[in-house]
Parts: structure tokens; sequence; C-alpha cells
């Protein structure tokens, strides 16, 4: 057994590719539409596993875009995406200055929670292990919900 993939639905293509892409920085591998389903999925890989997304198609996060609008909460939802990040401050800090709520700082210099535009909850951790607690992380309260 392995693991090949998580799938989450979507009711923007673009926002989500925004946030997932140009934001998060993770790539679109491969995408692929059934007009007889209705529906767009694309697959992303985060930036270290691009070499296995190609050769193995894993691990990858799946977008799934139906065309007929449905709204997605309760059941059809789930806990979180995690990723492993170089450099936790950094990432939020670009992040924030794209617009991103930051929803769970990286008060520890550990872990940090952002949502995508259909409310997923990202789990972004500092790889290595925790950095030193810095300002204005450490002192920054938590938004909503992660």
């Amino acid at each position: 057994m392995r693991y090949l993939h998580t799938m989450v639905r979507i009711k923007d293509i673009d926002a989500s590719l925004d946030f997932y892409c140009n934001k998060l920085g993770l790539t679109e591998v491969r995408r692929s539409e059934s007009e007889k389903g209705r529906y767009t999925l694309v697959f992303l890989s985060a930036p270290a596993d691009g070499v296995r997304a190609a050769d193995e198609h894993a691990p990858l996060l799946e977008l799934t875009y139906n065309w007929d609008p449905e709204d997605y909460d309760g059941g059809r939802n789930f806990g979180h995406l995690a990723y492993e990040v170089d450099d936790i401050y950094a990432l939020c800090d670009s992040l924030m200055k794209a617009g991103v709520t930051i929803n769970r700082p990286p008060r520890d210099g550990r872990m940090a929670f952002v949502r995508s535009p259909d409310g997923i909850s990202i789990e972004l951790l500092q790889k290595g292990g925790a950095k030193e607690p810095m300002e204005p992380w450490a002192s920054m309260e938590n938004t909503g919900s992660w």
C-alpha cells in the first residue's frame, strides 16, 4: 500500500490555484476534465515532491471542481492538509502579504494554520523542528477557526 493523494472539493478553480500555487507554492502537475461527469480534476505537488509526483503520480493534492454548484460543509469536509516548510516565518509573512489570514500564527516557531478559499484548513510545520519564537508571531492571537 502507498499513499496517492488527498482530494478536496473546490468552488472556484482560479481562486484555489491562486491560493495553492501562487501563495502556498504548490505546482500543478496534471489536469483532467470529464464533460460527461461534469467535473475538472487538478493535481498539485509540493516542490520537494515534484520528482515523485511526476514518476509515481503521488503524493498529490487533488482539487475537484464540480461544474454544477454545490455547498461543501459538514460531513463533506475533513480535518486538514499538512505541509512541512523550510521557513515557517518567511512563508507566513509571504502569505500575509498576499492577503491570506494566518488563523493560527506560528507562536511556537513550529506550527501555523491557514485556510484555502474553500475553507480547507492547511497546517504548516517547520522542517527540522521548531525555530526560536519571535515577533510578531510570538504574541499574535488566533483569528477565526483552524
